[in-house]
């Protein structure tokens, strides 16, 4: 086996749906490192989810291409692989001979050889080539002279004078007699001594703002006979002011400004730039597009939880059920799911000349994680039991949290639940998730006055904001799915007893 096909470069991949790049997180290998096939070697953030590569071929690895945090495209080398470590060193290349057996070439040959234009270059009188008079050739006329530009005089001062022409390039002058004598030089003068206004400024300049200028200009103020009280002996509005009232003082000598050692910074070295790449891109883009697409509209309902915190307690109190984590969020996905069925249209995407209604359901959750906003779901929701959705819903948090979340488990979402009581939040308006037409926001529960059975008791509240895609479903389809979904959560045990 040659050297050339031994060494195999591995590309970045396509990790799913099209994505462009990725970011390279951690190397799981070095360089001289043995590595068998399907062992992972890189780690790599896309705009999706952190997902481990496996090595597609056994060997050793020869070189790294590219270091961690640089963000590469989606086909380019990453890595070179020896796939046959065991043959020994890599012969060099034998593609061309070495240069001290090549024949030299004749003088005619050479003579013969047209030489390429540099790149960039064009040919004289072609559309960007040299013109004459030094212009550039354009597709119609000839571009500007290449000669610097000449400013016109303005009005009242006198035109200046040529510049004196090189030594070189002046005629030659007549010989200088001995009976011309020659003119003594000119006794040097001593520099006029230069002016310093109020600010310690010398030549009149004078520190202040083009608003402040403006004011002094309106009240007749000369700026250059005041003292500055601003950062650095600046003019402040103040100053200006109290001179055109006559308050202002003399103007004294000259004085330093101290430094403003109290001014607040507010420049680039009190600034964090954080680059937007990976999962925070794509949730920009993919915010931006669908708040600018779907019409949203957003409707609120606060139900009473309090029979639905007790289902819960008394669910986690049976056996089968106490290694199972149990929480609010359960009882609202079954909500969802038995309100979607109901309202099958609610499930659906807009497709342009179509309405697609899907009859599963992939629940998607929305999660917050370290590296931003990422929406996985649970595939066919609808056909899981409450203690599989459990199962599915403890397994999509954990793994969010543990940032291992694949590009096919936050893919092909249908209709999304986020779960901003956590956050100690009543509800919101969450924006759609693109190609989703609902979403619901979950809020905290809360233990609050409530009339119950014609007595104000304390009752645990929460508040539910469903957007939905107006274009899909109008006010009545809306309110109905949001009005079940409250229904079911207010009375779980009858909910299901009338609807399944």
């Amino acid at each position: 086996m040659s050297g050339v096909s031994r060494i195999k470069e591995f590309n970045l991949p396509d990790l799913g749906e099209g994505l462009t790049e990725g970011e390279i997180l951690a190397w799981l290998v070095k360089e001289g490192d043995t590595i068998e096939l399907n062992q992972p070697i890189v780690e790599v953030e896309t705009a999706k989810a952190a997902v481990e590569i496996p090595a597609k071929w056994a060997g050793q690895v020869r070189s790294i291409f590219h270091p961690e945090g640089s963000t590469v495209e989606v086909g380019t080398p990453i890595i070179a692989i020896d796939t046959d470590p065991g043959a020994g060193p890599v012969e060099a290349s034998t593609t061309g001979a070495p240069a001290a057996d090549l024949p030299t070439p004749s003088a005619a040959s050479l003579a013969a050889v047209e030489i390429a234009p540099a790149e960039g270059m064009v040919e004289p009188g072609l559309i960007g080539g040299v013109a004459p008079g030094g212009r550039t050739a354009v597709l119609v006329g000839y571009g500007p002279r290449n000669a610097p530009a000449k400013r016109r005089p303005r009005k009242g001062t006198p035109p200046e004078r040529p510049a004196t022409a090189p030594a070189a390039s002046a005629p030659a002058a007549a010989p200088v007699t001995a009976a011309a004598p020659v003119a003594a030089a000119p006794a040097p003068v001593a520099p006029a001594p230069a002016t310093v206004n109020g600010n310690g400024r010398p030549g009149g300049l004078v520190l202040a703002k083009p608003p402040v200028r403006k004011l002094a200009k309106d009240l007749g103020v000369d700026l250059g006979a005041l003292t500055g009280s601003g950062p650095l002996g600046s003019i402040t509005r103040e100053d200006v002011q109290r001179a055109a009232s006559g308050t202002a003082t003399a103007a004294g000598p000259p004085t330093v400004a101290a430094p403003a050692a109290s001014a607040a910074s507010f420049g680039a070295d009190r600034e964090r730039r954080i680059p937007v790449k990976g999962v925070r891109r794509l949730t920009a883009e993919n915010m931006s597009r669908s708040a600018f697409t779907a019409p949203h509209v957003t409707e609120f309902l606060t139900v009473d939880v309090t029979r639905a915190m007790k289902a819960l307690d008394r669910l986690r109190g049976r056996r089968e059920w106490r290694d199972v984590r149990v929480s609010p969020l359960l009882l609202v996905a079954k909500a969802v799911l038995l309100a979607v069925r109901r309202h099958p249209m609610v499930n659906s995407t807009w497709a342009g000349d179509e309405i697609v209604v899907k009859e599963y359901v992939n629940l998607g959750i929305a999660a917050a994680t370290e590296r931003g906003l990422i929406v996985p779901n649970v595939k066919d929701a609808g056909r899981l039991t409450l203690r599989e959705l459990a199962d599915a819903l403890t397994d999509l948090v954990q793994t969010a949290k543990a940032g291992r979340t694949s590009p096919a488990d936050m893919s092909g979402g249908t209709l999304t639940i986020t779960n901003v009581g956590v956050f100690g939040v009543d509800t919101g308006t969450p924006i759609l998730p693109p190609g989703e037409s609902a979403i619901l926001a979950f809020g905290a529960v809360r233990e609050m006055p409530w009339v119950h059975k014609g007595k104000v008791r304390p009752r645990q509240v929460t508040t539910l904001g469903l957007s939905f895609d107006h274009r899909i479903i109008d006010g009545e389809l809306g309110s109905k799915f949001l009005r079940d979904i409250g229904d079911f959560l207010t009375d779980p045990e009858a909910a299901l007893l009338a609807w399944t």
